[in-house]
């Protein structure tokens, strides 16, 4: 199996850096949660504060990764305007089952030779390329809190739940970026 480079950044933004992500996050909301009093000695917390400091930042900077990653590097092969052919500026596209050299994955699904699919730009790719910023945003200023707070996060119940909410709503945005770029890549994939 050979992968071509724009196949192996795609393999690096989404599953490498997701994958990575995924165990972070885990491990993070595990530890989040379990900061209660009256569960930790003060041998526990200082081991338990050791991993969330690490399982945060690494959620965190995973998810700075790969927005990056995929906003600088994998974004412009989606988006590149290739040359016209003809009169319309879709006809590259024309006859394709997929990109190729001249259709862009935009100018494919813009194009609906494959079906219905411009709502898969219009829509899909639209949310994935905002929505995937709040991941990184919501995820530092978790770990920030995290590290500011340390170990008074357990006795601040209110301030620790937020910390869980922000946690959950950078996973839950990079859920509907993941979900989106999984799916468009299997309707217009990057070759």
């Amino acid at each position: 199996m050979e992968l071509s480079s724009r196949e192996t950044w795609t393999v690096i933004h989404g599953l490498v850096l997701g994958t990575v992500f995924l165990l972070a996050f885990g491990g993070g909301l595990a530890g989040l949660w379990s900061l209660r009093p009256g569960f930790l000695t003060a041998a526990g917390i200082k081991e338990r504060m050791r991993r969330l400091y690490v399982g945060t930042w690494v959620m965190g900077v995973t998810a700075l990764l790969t927005v990056i990653t995929g906003t600088w590097i994998v974004y412009p092969w989606y988006r590149v305007k290739l040359a016209a052919v003809g009169d319309s500026a879709f006809a590259g596209c024309a006859g394709l089952v997929v990109p190729g050299a001249t259709c862009s994955p935009r100018d494919f699904l813009l194009s609906d030779v494959s079906g219905h699919t411009e709502t898969w730009h219009e829509f899909g790719m639209e949310w994935k390329e905002h929505i995937s910023w709040a991941a990184p945003i919501l995820a530092i200023t978790a770990a920030f809190l995290v590290t500011y707070y340390g170990p008074r996060l357990i006795s601040r119940k209110w301030l620790r739940m937020a910390v869980i909410v922000m946690f959950v709503a950078a996973f839950a945005a990079a859920v509907v970026g993941g979900a989106f770029g999984a799916f468009l890549n299997k309707v217009a994939p990057i070759i």
